[in-house]
This record gives C-alpha cells, structure tokens and sequence, in this order.
C-alpha cells in the first residue's frame, strides 16, 4: 500500500504514520511518499514502513518518481487534495488499474480564480477516486456533488499522546499539583484562564477572541485568556491587546501546549472551518470545558459536550465564556459529558481496521 502525503500537516502527517504502523503491524508493506521534510519529525521508516522522498510539486519528475513507486501498489492512497492531484497522474494510463483511495481532510480556502481553479482540482481528485473519505460530513457532501463514486464519511483519529516509559499519566489527566504549577508559571494565581491553541491567520477567529475578551475586563477575578501559536497575525493581534489593553498573553509556539490546555478553566476554539480538530479532542479527553464555533465537522464531534456559538459572534461568544466561567457546577457537567463523548470517537485500531477494511474490498472486488 502507497501512503502520498502532499505537504507537512501536522495532523495529516501523525495520521499516516498511525495508519502506517496499525498495517504493519498487520502484516502489509507499506510505502508513505511525502516531502523531506516529514520523515525526522514523524518516523515513519521507525514505525516500519519504507519512506520515498517526494515534491509537493505536481510536475512531470513528481508523477514520474510516482508512478514507479506505485507500480506495483495494491491501493494508493492520497490524503489531501494536493496528494491527490499528486497521485492521479501517477495513475493514469496504466493498463493495470491501481485503485485510488483519497482522504478529505480539510476544506482549503480561496477566492476569485484561485477558487475557481480549486473546484476543478477537487473535481478532478475526487471522480478519479474509487473511494473519498470525508473527514466530515459536509465534505462527503461535497465530494458527491462534485460526482465522487463512493464518499463516505471516515473520522480520523489523531493519536492520543501517551504515557512516559516511567508510567506517568499524560500532562492533560495529570495531577492537580501539575495543574497548579503550570498556572503559576503563566502567573495565573486566583483568576480564571481561558486558553486557546492555533495558527495565527486570518481564518481562526482570534480577531473575535479578542473583541469577546473585553467583555471579561470587568469579570472580579478577571481571567487571563492565554493563545499558544504562531503565524502571520500574530502583530496585528499583539498590537490590539496593546492598544486596548486586553487581558489576553499570546504564548507563541509552545511544546507543552496540552499541559496549559489541561490547566485551563475553558478552552476556546473560534475558528472558521474545522474537521476533527485536535485541540477540540484533547480538551473533551481532558474534561475541559470547551466553547467553539458551530462549524464543520465541530458540532458532529463535540455532540452536547460543548458550548457552540456562531462563528465571527463577538457576542455570543464572550457571553459563553462569561456563563460557563460563573458556575462551576456546568463547568463540572460539561467536563463529564466530555469525557464520555471522547469514549464514543473511534480508536487508533478501529480506524486502521475500517481503513483496512476498504482496501480488502477494493482489492478483492477488483
């Protein structure tokens, strides 16, 4: 089986490598083709697969170095857009039909002609593939709009980080100790914290995070809310917290960034357009109450577990946070429900077992 990877996603990537040891494990060769860049961070050659290095460019020397690593592949499988439009040259013309898989993991943003250009390419990958797996529902739409054959909706599974070799508890189900010391390092003593976790672009919603953070300024204790990320917004973002003094701490890029979601009294997730958002999982895993935007994949995920608002509604979204950060007893019910709503999501195995699944049918069928 051929794993093409079209860029570094960092939730893609963690995906295929998870996918890439359940087959191994099952006995299945398995090749995962993706830029250079991702075989350090990811080891996916440790996990036992045979790792090519590969252009995220679609030209002729990337479908030709393709091509010939498929060419004896039972199923090739793209996740994204860009691997798929990767994959489908690689494939075509070739007198023994190899099966194209294609996992849909996020909608891509764009406008004007770039749009345009990007409704053929979705066309284009997703009538070329015998099977689509929409990370959400609204994408399985989508995909059979465009004309996909068979969509069907796939949950991706992030792996849950695990245990140190010494048998501690992950830093998100640690001790109330380890909660309090993470709390004081961001000076966080006697007042609430509301956290946030991504890339600071246009399309995350901390622009309204930070309009909703001044209906907090007169909250007695006023909480801190504290965003772990980077990207291109961040000055923009550090400015207006300047300038109106707003109770908000941009943290930058953080490696302990479950551990301050873990001591967090709310988490916050304003975004545009999600999936299966990673920081939306760790929170229910981690009892947090979490309030997000009604988008996407979000509400299919969260269930009841979860406040949702309407996304770009300062609003609603600051009246959220207010409630949930004036009664401890929802905080405590939203926590439970959490929990029990991340018990439901499908496991690491269940998921190789269901992707296994559509190979087996695929190459038995064919």
């Amino acid at each position: 089986m051929v794993q093409v990877v079209g860029s570094g996603n960092a939730r893609t990537c963690a995906h295929v490598r998870s996918l890439a040891a359940g087959l191994v494990a099952r006995g299945v060769r398995v090749t995962v083709c993706a830029p250079s860049a991702t075989e350090p961070a990811y080891d996916f050659t440790g996990v036992g697969a045979r790792f090519v290095s590969l252009c995220a460019r679609a030209d002729p020397e990337t479908a030709v170095a393709l091509r010939v690593v498929c060419g004896d592949a039972d199923v090739v499988h793209a996740h994204g857009l860009r691997a798929g439009a990767l994959a489908v040259p690689a494939l075509y013309g070739r007198r023994r039909r190899t099966p194209l898989v294609v996992t849909w993991h996020a909608r891509a943003r764009s406008a004007g002609t770039r749009a345009r250009l990007l409704w053929v390419l979705e066309r284009r990958v997703v009538r070329a593939a015998r099977v689509v797996f929409g990370t959400t529902s609204d994408l399985v739409d989508r995909a059979r709009r465009h004309g996909a054959r068979d969509a069907r909706l796939a949950p991706v599974t992030v792996p849950v980080p695990r245990a140190d070799p010494a048998g501690a508890p992950r830093p998100a189900d640690g001790a109330h100790g380890e909660r309090e010391k993470t709390r004081a390092e961001l000076g966080v003593t006697g007042r609430p914290l509301i956290f946030a976790l991504g890339r600071l672009d246009a399309h995350q919603g901390f622009g309204t995070l930070l309009t909703a953070s001044r209906a907090w300024r007169g909250l007695e204790p006023p909480p801190l809310l504290a965003v772990a990320g980077e990207g291109p917004a961040r000055p923009a973002l550090q400015r207006r917290i300047d300038d109106e003094e707003l109770p908000a701490r941009l943290l930058g890029r953080r490696g302990d960034a479950l551990e301050l979601l873990a001591a967090a009294d709310v988490a916050v997730l304003p975004t545009r357009w999600e999936g299966r958002a990673v920081v939306a999982q760790e929170a229910l895993r981690a009892g947090v109450p979490l309030v997000a935007t009604a988008v996407g994949g979000l509400p299919e995920l969260v269930g009841d577990a979860a406040l949702l608002v309407p996304y770009g509604d300062a609003n609603a979204l600051a009246g959220a946070v207010t409630d949930l950060l004036a009664d401890p007893a929802r905080r405590r019910s939203l926590a439970a429900a959490g929990r029990a709503q991340a018990a439901t999501w499908p496991n690491e195995d269940e998921t190789v077992a269901q992707v296994l699944s559509v190979y087996d049918e695929l190459t038995l069928g064919a």
